[in-house]
């Protein structure tokens, strides 16, 4: 029957069984396609497929690294479908199933979805550290509304929903509004904004500010549109490949990255270079902690 001609499996890279288990493998996938608060373009809740179809094509060997970082065994879990109940309904789902794929040990990637996700896990680690943590926030947008459409849980609000827990340390950022700012000031929050990316010791204002314990959230409307169109909430004027890269690297090799979450993906049909961009920033950052924990 295994000779047989089947479908690769929705699994991150495709990889064969031995190198998928929960047991064996150091690093998890988890797929959530949540979507209830998108307030632009919607879309988001088909971001974890795509990027689990588009990652079956990234070259395995990192040049960069001069390893292959899949060896250190991803498993990939089934999509979570959080309840359509609402917003508090869904996330208390969500937090009972973070949870439990923690208690394995491995380095988790959540793939969303929409940013709003991003809370459970970061409250989580926070509570697992009793708030040592911060969080690297790549994205165009601060998130510290505190309701937006009628909702305190909306996308546009995920970080004022842990900024008392946990202090986020947001790059890239190019659309805020006054209420925003003014929380940014009164906390006295480290932003670097779209235009400041690539000054001189922009990197080391990003480390300077984050603690010894980071968990990263990246909203892929960092990226400028001319390379990620597909999102839902696209700004001009934002980060490169390079950017992100050279951010990334730095922080996995001096802080300790808990976990991650890549969010607000919004493919766009027949348009696969986003997809594949974003498939292969989760393996880059698997590489990345892998080789930091060498």
């Amino acid at each position: 029957m295994a000779r047989l001609p089947w479908k690769l499996p929705p699994k991150f890279l495709g990889l064969e069984e031995q190198l998928t288990t929960p047991e064996q493998a150091r690093v998890a996938i988890l797929p959530v396609p949540y979507e209830a608060t998108t307030s632009y373009m919607g879309g988001t809740r088909h971001g974890p497929e795509a990027i689990l179809r588009a990652s079956r094509h990234i070259e395995l060997y990192d040049h960069e690294l001069s390893i292959e970082p899949y060896r250190v065994g991803i498993h990939t879990y089934p999509a979570l479908e959080l309840t359509a109940g609402g917003p508090e309904e869904a996330l208390a789902e969500l937090r009972k199933a973070y949870a439990e794929v923690c208690q394995l040990d491995h380095f988790v990637v959540v793939l969303g979805g929409e940013h709003s996700i991003t809370q459970v896990p970061a409250l989580h680690w926070a509570q697992e550290l009793d708030g040592d943590l911060s969080i690297l926030q790549f994205d165009a947008h601060a998130d510290l509304r505190d309701s937006f459409h009628g909702t305190r849980w909306s996308h546009a609000c995920v970080m004022r929903r842990v900024v008392d827990r946990v202090r986020p340390v947001a790059v890239g950022v190019r659309a805020i509004d006054a209420e925003e700012r003014g929380v940014i000031d009164d906390l006295g929050l480290t932003v670097v904004y779209g235009e400041e990316l690539g000054e001189e010791r922009w990197i080391e204002r990003v480390l300077d500010a984050l603690s010894d314990n980071v968990y990263v959230s990246f909203d892929v409307d960092f990226f400028d549109p001319a390379y990620v169109p597909s999102t839902g909430t696209p700004e001009p004027g934002g980060g490169t490949w390079q950017h992100a890269m050279a951010l990334l690297r730095r922080v996995f090799e001096t802080k300790t990255v808990l976990a991650a979450d890549v969010v607000e993906l919004a493919p766009i049909p027949g348009m696969v270079a986003p997809d594949f961009l974003v498939a292969k920033l989760v393996y880059k950052m698997i590489g990345y902690w892998q080789y930091g924990s060498v």
